[in-house]
């Protein structure tokens, strides 16, 4: 009945797990784009520590190990017991040998445990029938010896040490009894915790689904999210790939805009520049009329040709008269035609804003997200009526296993065994206490014999005078030997029985350490258990084959094990996706292809995106008509490269005022300095304004032909742009469209796929953690074998230390009785001889040496 519970209960947590709740929490925060954060799944503490640390008495439980191992050192024979198991242990009669060669430590052991048990009573017996016949130290008589002190303190110091021996056995044993006593009542509290253990694992398993289900809401507002956003998300990666090809095109019609404002301006620059050029040439050429004349008049002066004047101012004027020819303008800008019909055809251009109209267009591609929100309305409708299905879809599906009567009826379960466990502990208890007392009773019947040993000693050592003879002992030292042999008789009576028990606990605790214990820890005793067709000989996997009938499923008891002890799920543990496998549910009902075709069947038509309407491309073809080609570039540049006259006029006035100051002083001296001034005025008002509208206008016209140059083809390339830029967006953009659908669908899929794997690995690993039932295993081998077996080994073996220690004991109390008891008679020295008289023969010795109450008075006694 409990394996129907189990195959019922498990799949309805998975299948509720795959349910969305219908009250949706809300999210903790917005999701992260593309990765999404579920967070930890709410996890129970559980109490139980299945590790057990014995503490001091730890040293005796690895004793009791080091010896086991020195007595059994052979490997776990794992073939042999499967062997036997499959047979039933018909197979002992073939296998026997291998049996005998592991058990053979054990055997030999147990053999010295039995003859010791039956020759030790047989042993007593002689032995008192031999005192009996005053043979074996029964005669009351002791042989004077001169070593007598030395050997009754080796023998004393002898059996000192030997009841040591014994009595850090008993202890052994004592210390082991209390041990199990103590440890039986923490099996209560290993018991308890294991079983509230239980009870998380049953009460958090709920809440652990309850998490799973809400984190789908994480996950759909995720995907209502990225569906509400279609437009900035897709349209926007529309549009950032479009704009790779279309910007360019854009920032070209913006360009030529631009040349054409600066096209204007240059030739605003021209027209202005060339009238001040024209005017000022007739200014000018006036005023160099004048200085020529007026310095010829001055020339005329007597000073220059009258014999008296010497012939150096002479030569001078000679010089000054011929460089006059140099005084005229060179730049002739009357013969420059103007541009007045260019600039107003540019003029004319001008009136159209081109850069408005470009505008528009980049507005126009920039509504890409409006047009596909517009577009994908629908769609996006459509997909969420999907999302908000498939939730109602799971949890209607999941609703159909009553997974919370399952759990109520696995807490009751749990309750009832709890409860009959509780009932058996006050008959373990009493079981316990009668263990107790009988582990007390054989460590007392040791304690019996070494009271007497030590009371022995005591009264012997304490009662000894060296000055009286074996005849004239004391009461103490002779009530101290025989107590010592009182000891040796208890020795004969309990030691058998003690090195009975102590063999047959030997036993016992040692193959079960061997063959239980220790196989546990190194896992050998699950591949026992997991042997093929070991416990069935039609099933490979007892476990599957059990649970789920399918026996070739690679479930184990070590694997079971083991997933349990690294707290995993038990959806994992038990592999329960041969009962309900979670990733063909979520793939076919989470992930279905309805979500993917309606996003795929997304139709996005961009061809209301219009980059340059046909205003702005006219504008383009009458810039390119302008008439910029038709100016003479070469003749404007021809006299701008000119100078403005022949001669420089400061250089002139400079060689003049030079030519000047070698005449003598007078009135022609000064007048030409007056011409030298007159030329640097000339040149400062009229020259000065005229360069620099020539180099005003030689800047403009070396941009208007560079501009003018091929600009029917300039324009041309432009509007090409712009037409490959519009076809691209028309015509050629299904394949971007499409790509970026895919991207998009790839996107909103991912969700999905990120809340099913973290559903399958929260169920793997997080949810319903099965440490529970590995911890009731590990309970179960402490209580076993940390607890019980370790116990009960190191208590026989204490016990069967003090009882092999029983034997030297025996040996050495009865000879040192020898040298505390009374004895009958005496060995009786001569007056002049000092050795013992050894005529007189021993069976006479009661007649002619009656016992004395004192010593007798010999001259060298």
């Amino acid at each position: 009945m409990w394996r129907t519970g189990i195959l019922l209960l498990l799949p309805g947590l998975l299948l509720l797990a795959a349910g969305e709740l219908q009250l949706e929490k809300e999210p903790r925060r917005l999701p992260p784009p593309g990765k999404l954060d579920f967070g930890y799944v709410p996890a129970g503490l559980y109490e139980t520590l299945a590790h057990y640390e014995p503490g001091p008495i730890g040293i005796l439980f690895h004793m009791v190990h080091t010896f086991l191992y020195a007595v059994q050192p052979n490997a776990f024979p794992q073939d042999l017991i499967v062997k036997l198991a499959k047979d039933k242990f018909g197979a002992i009669q073939t296998e026997y040998q291998k049996a005998i060669y592991y058990e053979i430590g054990f055997l030999v052991c147990a053999a010295v445990g039995l003859l010791f048990a039956v020759l030790i009573p047989l042993v007593g017996l002689f032995f008192c029938m031999c005192r009996c016949c005053d043979n074996c130290g029964g005669e009351m008589h002791q042989r004077q010896r001169k070593n007598a002190d030395c050997r009754r303190g080796l023998l004393g110091t002898l059996l000192f040490s030997t009841s040591l021996v014994i009595t850090i056995g008993v202890l052994c044993a004592y210390a082991a009894n209390q041990n199990l006593s103590s440890q039986v009542k923490n099996i209560r509290r290993l018991v308890n915790s294991n079983m509230r253990d239980l009870h998380t694992f049953a009460n958090d398993t709920p809440m652990q689904i309850d998490y799973l289900i809400s984190q789908y809401a994480t996950a759909k507002k995720k995907v209502i999210y990225d569906l509400n956003h279609i437009g900035p998300l897709l349209g926007g990666r529309i549009h950032d790939q479009l704009d790779k090809e279309v910007h360019p095109a854009l920032d070209r019609v913006l360009n030529m805009a631009g040349a054409m404002r600066e096209t204007k301006e240059a030739l605003e620059n021209v027209s202005v520049s060339l009238e001040v050029l024209q005017e000022g040439t007739g200014k000018l050429n006036f005023n160099l009329s004048l200085v020529r004349t007026s310095i010829n008049r001055t020339l005329n002066d007597p000073g220059c040709h009258d014999e008296r004047s010497d012939a150096t101012t002479a030569q001078l004027c000679r010089n000054i008269r011929q460089s006059l020819s140099q005084l005229q303008i060179s730049a002739n800008f009357t013969r420059l035609p103007r541009v007045n019909t260019q600039l107003e055809k540019v003029n004319e251009v001008l009136r159209t804003d081109l850069s408005t109209i470009v505008q528009r267009g980049f507005s126009s591609l920039n509504d890409t997200p409006h047009m596909v929100i517009e577009q994908t309305r629908s769609v996006v409708e459509n997909v969420q009526n999907l999302v908000d299905g498939i939730g109602h879809n799971i949890s209607s599906f999941s609703k159909a296993f009553p997974v919370q009567n399952f759990l109520s009826n696995f807490t009751i379960f749990i309750s009832h065994t709890h409860a009959k466990i509780e009932d058996h502990y006050p008959e373990i208890d009493k079981m316990d206490f009668y263990r107790w007392i009988g582990c007390i009773g054989l460590c007392c019947m040791v304690v019996l014999v070494l009271a007497f040993n030590y009371l022995g000693l005591l009264c012997g050592t304490l009662g000894y005078d060296k000055h009286a003879s074996p005849t004239t002992r004391g009461c103490i030292s002779n009530t101290g030997g025989t107590m010592l042999m009182a000891g040796v008789g208890f020795s004969f009576i309990f030691s058998w029985v003690l090195m009975g028990l102590v063999t047959t606990m030997f036993l016992a605790g040692g193959n079960i350490e061997k063959l239980v214990c220790d196989p546990f820890h190194t896992k050998e005793l699950f591949k026992v258990v997991d042997t093929p067709y070991l416990v069935n000989p039609e099933w490979r996997n007892f476990i599957p084959g059990y649970m789920y009938n399918d026996s070739e499923l690679e479930l184990t008891a070590e694997t079971l094990y083991s997933t349990c002890k690294e707290n995993k799920g038990i959806y994992l543990a038990m592999r329960l996706d041969k009962v309900f496998n979670i990733s063909t549910f979520l793939n076919t009902t989470v992930f279905t292809k309805d979500v993917v075709s309606q996003l795929e069947s997304v139709k996005i038509d961009l061809r209301g995106i219009i980059l340059l309407e046909a205003e702005g491309k006219q504008n383009l073809l009458d810039f390119s008509e302008a008439g910029l080609s038709e100016i003479n570039y070469a003749d404007y540049l021809e006299e701008v490269n000119k100078g403005v006259t022949v001669v420089d006029l400061l250089s002139f006035a400079r060689e003049l005022e030079a030519q000047t100051d070698l005449m003598p002083r007078g009135p022609l001296q000064t007048a030409l300095k007056g011409h030298s001034g007159t030329l640097r005025q000339i040149h400062t008002q009229q020259i000065t304004p005229m360069e620099q509208a020539m180099g005003a206008l030689n800047q403009s016209m070396r941009f208007l032909e560079r501009t003018a140059s091929d600009l029917p083809n300039k324009v041309l390339e432009v509007l090409d742009a712009i037409e490959a830029a519009q076809h691209l967006i028309s015509h050629n953009a299904t394949h971007l469209i499409s790509r970026e659908t895919g991207r998009y669908t790839t996107t909103i899929v991912g969700y999905f796929h990120q809340y099913i794997e973290w559903v399958k690995t929260s169920l793997a690993l997080e949810v319903a953690p099965c440490k529970p039932f590995s911890n009731m295993v590990d309970t179960a081998e402490i209580i076993t074998c940390s607890f019980l077996v370790d116990s009960m080994n190191t208590f026989w073996m204490g016990l069967g230390c003090s009882t092999l220690f029983l034997l030297p004991s025996i040996i050495l109390a009865v000879k040192l009785a020898k040298f505390y008891r009374r004895m009958d008679t005496e060995d009786v020295y001569d007056d002049i001889e000092t050795i013992p008289m050894k005529t007189i023969p021993t069976y006479d010795t009661m007649n002619r040496f009656p016992r004395a109450s004192a010593p007798p008075r010999h001259i060298d006694w």
